[in-house]
């Protein structure tokens, strides 16, 4: 912006900033670029005396990138009062600043009547506005009335889908796509990966792999290794970082972060710190995910410290950054420190303490043995508390003998999660562990009679890059008779071993 205020004062004193074409570049540099500044922006829009199609299209969509959708808004109505027609460009911008379904309808309505329905790009935006405000079948309907259809609105409506569950749906629409690419690919994995179809997008990236024609971009990448980082997929993971090695895309922020994330939820904190370490430039969401991954793995300490050099070089820490922190503290030698920085939220970081901390902190005071602590707390939250927080109380209860306290939370826990199975187990556990088996049994028979379904609990193993997923007594892999085989086996072996051991001290 320095430098390009030097060339807007050059061209106002050498008398060129009456050309349009010279004071609309400037404009559009202000309003657009990264390095740009919209409220300058702003101030030379309201002194150009006759603006044109391209410097009030540089405004809406300067406006709508920074989520100020009413001046956005604003901008089109002016410019249609001035006499100045809609192009494409326009109502591409105008549609994503609609944050009503009522405001888009009214948008569409003149898309129609100006005739800009075979413009894909506009098209496009239409299914993504409409799916973002849960109008599917809108967006589907619009999209089966386009005479024009390219990757670009198979994919929006792929997006749409997923963004509202419907994945099954998309997966179909992907399928019957023409000619796909990296980026309806992209949109089909991440949409997997944001409903919890890890192994699916999974096994669609390694179905892109065979793909000569169809090269994985950094949006891909990302997605895929988030679906690796949440099930463990080692092996791909692994492939996905020699990959990026390979292709130079080098220590790039948002696949860096991903790859940190990767290898601290998957075990390798080592691996996880060299990526960090080598990052040229890192934002608080990268300071974030390597905070969080040493403290998940155990590392308290090096977390805390990490997070101590931040504060003196890294950027202001966000409501992620003291997730992580208060993570890190779940031990009752830092409980002390929890507290601290807990207090220092609002004061020093500007964060409202939300849920997740609240819930972080109980957590804490719970395994600390600090059950009356952990009560009152839950009781001074300015927000009603969630089942996660009243659930880590009565965990603490059940490790600390809080028994009257603990039956309490239980049933609370029942009435406000009927249908979540865990809750039952846990009082019953609770009841059964003080021999109380009359009351353990009605919790199990009313867990029953409300037909409340029990959700094992299930493990991975990745063996040669296939993902094989397990429940407790789970009999239905293919190999499962040889799995139990071996279990049997392993049973025995310890015994005969002891025997053996005995018979020879003997």
């Amino acid at each position: 912006m320095k430098e390009l205020k030097q060339i807007h004062a050059h061209a106002i004193t050498h008398g060129l900033a009456r050309f349009a074409f010279v004071s609309s570049r400037i404009l559009d540099f202000c309003a657009q670029s990264q390095h740009g500044n919209l409220c300058y922006a702003e101030t030379l829009f309201n002194h150009m005396s006759t603006p044109n199609i391209f410097d009030c299209n540089s405004m809406i969509m300067g406006f709508s990138r920074n989520s100020e959708f009413q001046k956005s808004l604003s901008i089109f109505n002016h410019m249609r009062s001035i006499g100045i027609c809609p192009n494409s460009h326009t109502f591409t911008a105008v549609v994503k600043a609609c944050v009503s379904l009522s405001l888009l309808e009214q948008v569409h309505t003149l898309i129609v009547r100006l005739g800009y329905l075979s413009d894909i790009y506009v098209i496009s935006s239409l299914i993504s506005l409409y799916s973002r405000h849960g109008a599917v079948e809108v967006a589907r309907r619009v999209f089966d009335e386009s005479p024009n259809s390219n990757v670009v609105s198979w994919t929006s409506l792929i997006s749409g889908y997923c963004s509202n569950g419907l994945v099954n749906e998309a997966r179909a629409l992907f399928d019957a796509i023409p000619v796909r690419n990296d980026v309806s690919y992209s949109a089909m994995v991440s949409g997997y990966v944001r409903n919890g179809c890890f192994n699916k997008g999974i096994d669609l990236f390694r179905e892109l792999k065979s793909c000569m024609h169809v090269k994985p971009n950094r949006s891909l990448l990302v997605s895929v290794l988030n679906a690796c980082a949440a099930v463990g997929a080692f092996g791909e993971g692994k492939w996905i970082h020699s990959f990026i090695n390979e292709n130079g895309f080098g220590y790039e922020l948002e696949i860096s972060t991903a790859l940190v994330d990767f290898y601290t939820k998957c075990g390798n904190v080592n691996a996880a710190e060299e990526i960090f370490s080598r990052m040229p430039h890192k934002d608080v969401t990268a300071w974030s995910a390597m905070i969080l991954g040493l403290a998940i793995n155990g590392k308290n300490q090096q977390a805390l410290d990490l997070f101590a050099h931040m504060e003196k070089v890294g950027p202001r820490s966000n409501a992620v950054t003291i997730v992580g922190v208060l993570t890190a503290c779940n031990h009752k030698y830092l409980l002390t420190e929890a507290w601290r920085l807990f207090g220092r939220m609002s004061k020093v970081y500007g964060i409202s303490p939300s849920i997740e901390h609240y819930g972080c902190m109980v957590d804490i005071l719970a395994r600390a043995g600090q059950i009356k602590e952990a009560e009152i707390l839950i009781k001074s939250m300015p927000m009603e508390p969630d089942g996660a927080i009243w659930g880590s109380l009565l965990n603490g209860c059940l490790m600390h003998g809080h028994v009257e306290l603990g039956q309490r939370v239980g049933k609370l826990l029942i009435k406000l999660e009927p249908q979540h199975s865990g809750r039952y187990v846990l009082l019953a556990n609770m009841y059964s562990r003080l021999g109380w088996w009359e009351s353990a049994s009605k919790i199990r028979k009313m867990m029953k009679d409300r037909a409340v379904p029990a959700i094992s609990g299930w493990s991975f193993i990745e063996i040669n890059q296939i993902i094989h997923k397990f429940v407790a007594d789970d009999k239905s892999h293919s190999y499962s008779r040889d799995i139990y085989n071996v279990l049997s086996k392993l049973g025995k072996e310890p015994e005969d071993f002891l025997v053996a051991k005995d018979e020879y001290f003997i």
